[in-house]
């Protein structure tokens, strides 16, 4: 349709100015024909030959004149068209040439004009695929960038431990098309065993936990060297070890890092896909460098606050020490009243109902309660004697040099304190009161785990027996 219209456009002006340009050329020779026949044509002798012949050679001329106009306004007309067609887009069409004229030069010139066009075309949708290529990766980028990122929080925010590798692991499949991602660590008893310890894939979390030799495996090369391993198109070796990787992790290429922990090699994140052509890139191995070393630091603080937690001896709520204290001390007190024939005693105190008043109040109201039990019964015992936040609502006291009638009466008098101290809550679902269980040395046990344990059982009793005593 839009064919046809530029056709009947560039028919309708050139062919109005043909019949113009023919009209005009054709009245010199027709007044030369009147000339002639108004002054040597008489109407009695008739037309002569000599006339008639002039005539028709007259006529004959400008017939040839008006088809050789004809012709050439016919071929501009026909590479009009075409230029229109081309300047509307389309970029395939051709002019064609006949003579080697003015106007084939014309229709050369557009032939060539069109082929430039075609090639920068050509070359501009290159170069938008290749813009898109890299605007993919570009997005890629930005997502791992924001995955580094979110593990980083996650680090900050002394999150958990399984909680960061798990992310970490998850994020780094993105890495070089991946199908799965996988950590590997070493495992503490120093006989050269490894386990899988996170793995993100379809149909790969029964690797989890998988136990495997280190010289049985492929991932020996990276723990041994200290030094990345990139298994792909370029280098895939035959050898059992990757062979029997190919088989558990479903994936005919594979990139490794190490992670290091204090200057050694403590496990290996990798990646891996299933391609039968691939080949991982520099940046691959610098991205999948820097999750292993968020890893890493995710390792070394776990470490860390495992031994902080051992060096801390108080409760970060209450003040008063911690379980990891009072268990020493009991075990260093039983010694000392062994040695010197004295007694110890033990107690172990439960807040009644808590979890329900954990439930129905919240967090600071429970931390409150806490805070004032754990000073009411340090406000109540004696210089030498130990009180602990031992468990989230249970506090645990040694009483060095007393026995179970002294300790008892002591305790006695902490409960009443505890409950006359919350009696007048105006709701009753406030009005605290605690349970406890007592043992003393060497008459419930001569070592901290066996006074603990029978103080334990007597709580349980005494919370069976309505709550809000001691049980001796």
């Amino acid at each position: 349709m839009k064919k046809k219209r530029l056709e009947n456009n560039s028919s309708r002006g050139l062919g109005y100015k043909l019949r113009v340009a023919v009209a005009l050329m054709a009245i010199i020779p027709i007044l030369v024909c009147l000339y002639l026949l108004s002054r040597y044509v008489s109407l009695q002798k008739g037309v002569g030959p000599d006339i008639l012949a002039s005539l028709l050679i007259v006529v004959f001329i400008s017939g040839m004149g008006f088809f050789l106009i004809k012709e050439v306004f016919s071929r501009i007309a026909a590479i009009t068209l075409d230029a229109k067609l081309i300047a509307a887009g389309d970029y395939s069409r051709n002019v064609k040439i006949k003579d080697g004229d003015e106007v084939s030069d014309l229709a050369k010139s557009l032939n060539q004009l069109t082929r430039n066009i075609r090639s920068d075309m050509d070359e501009l949708k290159k170069y938008g695929e290749k813009t898109a290529e890299i605007n993919i990766e570009v997005q890629k980028r930005i997502v791992v960038v924001s995955s580094l990122l979110q593990i980083s929080s996650l680090i900050s925010e002394g999150a958990k431990i399984s909680d960061i590798l798990k992310l970490s692991v998850e994020k780094s499949r993105l890495i070089g098309d991946s199908d799965v991602a996988y950590l590997v660590l070493q495992e503490e008893n120093g006989l050269g065993d490894i386990y899988v310890k996170v793995v993100d894939g379809i149909n790969m979390q029964s690797l989890l936990n998988t136990k495997m030799r280190i010289e049985d495996s492929v991932f020996s090369k990276v723990i041994r060297t200290n030094k990345c391993l990139a298994i792909d198109s370029d280098n895939r070796p035959e050898e059992r070890q990757f062979l029997d990787f190919q088989d558990k992790f479903k994936s005919k290429n594979t990139l490794m890092q190490p992670v290091y922990l204090k200057g050694r090699v403590a496990g290996v994140l990798g990646v891996a896909n299933a391609k039968d052509v691939f080949i991982y890139r520099k940046d691959d191995i610098d991205l999948l460098d820097l999750f292993a070393k968020q890893v890493a630091i995710a390792l070394e603080n776990e470490i860390l606050s495992t031994k902080i937690e051992k060096l801390e001896i108080t409760d970060g709520l209450t003040g008063l020490y911690n379980n990891a204290f009072i268990h020493n001390r009991l075990n260093e007190e039983i010694k000392r009243a062994i040695v010197y024939q004295r007694p110890c005693s033990f107690v172990l105190l439960n807040i009644d109902n808590f979890q329900k008043l954990r439930s129905e109040f919240s967090s600071l109201e429970t931390e409150s309660v806490l805070k004032k039990i754990a000073y009411l019964i340090r406000d109540s015992v004696t210089e030498i004697d130990r009180v602990a936040r031992f468990a989230d609502n249970e506090f645990a006291i040694v009483l060095p040099e007393k026995n179970k009638r002294q300790a008892h009466k002591m305790i006695e008098e902490v409960r009443k304190k505890v409950e006359s101290s919350f009696l007048n809550e105006p709701d009753s679902r406030k009005r605290i009161t605690i349970s406890g269980g007592l043992s003393e040395n060497p008459l419930d046990g001569v070592t901290a785990d066996q006074l603990i344990n029978k103080a334990r059982d007597l709580l349980s009793s005494a919370k069976a027996q309505g709550k809000n005593c001691i049980l001796v």
